[in-house]
């Protein structure tokens, strides 16, 4: 159980308690992302129905800013330096590394960072405007089974925690998750699903332009798998 409270830790800002957690509970930590999810996804519907009393823009922008502090903006970070590193336009990986490793964020890194905040604003009053606030809860979850695969599948950028968690992936555990995400859904929000067909592509556009997997690219993968998802559902249902 100490790997469920590590990834809860690393993915949320809840104030847990610290526990004593050696390298491999790091490492294992991993395989609990979507179980991580399901706190934020919870968390982030509830804000989203409290605000819908009121209408439904209260409702996103409640939900959003619940999402961003839950998350501390720990995938939007991400997504800001994919964004940086791309547009840089290096082709020399050593220079591509060096711009995700810089904390200063540039023009590109704003841009869709902003881009990103406004999109999930306009979904999540779009889902509300239609339906439940319910499906939300299927959103983060899903969105956190993708760096189960992706460190799988790709090759490391650099020593840091994305080696330390790819120690700890294991094939059968995420097909686990994808198994019980499709039960769910097909259930409760079968259109949810679609956003999956992401995943795969992120992977392909990491590999070819950014060369392999770091926390990066699992934040901005991350970021980019809600949006999708959050779009499946509103113009899928």
């Amino acid at each position: 159980m100490k790997s469920l409270v590590v990834a809860v830790q690393f993915m949320t800002r809840l104030p847990l308690p610290p526990v004593a957690a050696d390298e491999r509970d790091f490492a294992r930590a991993i395989r609990w992302f979507p179980a991580a999810g399901l706190v934020v996804g919870g968390g982030i519907a509830g804000a989203a129905w409290i605000g819908l009393q009121h209408d439904p823009w209260a409702g996103a922008l409640l939900a959003l800013l619940l999402w961003v502090a839950l998350t501390g903006a720990l995938h939007l970070d991400g997504l800001g330096d994919i964004a940086d590193a791309a547009g840089a336009g290096h082709a020399d990986r050593t220079r591509l590394s060096a711009v995700l490793a810089d904390p200063h964020i540039g023009s590109f890194g704003v841009t869709a960072i902003g881009l990103q905040l406004l999109t999930k604003l306009v979904l999540l009053q779009l889902l509300l405007e239609g339906q439940t606030p319910w499906p939300i809860v299927l959103v983060p979850v899903l969105a956190r089974i993708g760096p189960l695969f992706w460190t799988m599948m790709l090759p490391p950028l650099h020593e840091g925690m994305g080696t330390l968690f790819r120690a700890g992936a294991n094939g059968w555990v995420a097909a686990g998750w994808l198994v019980l995400i499709c039960m769910v859904s097909a259930f409760a929000a079968p259109a949810v699903l679609l956003a999956l067909a992401v995943a795969p592509l992120w992977a392909w556009w990491l590999r070819q332009r950014i060369g392999g997997i770091s926390g990066d690219g699992h934040g901005a993968g991350i970021e980019l798998l809600e949006s999708a998802a959050l779009a499946a559902l509103v113009f899928a249902e």
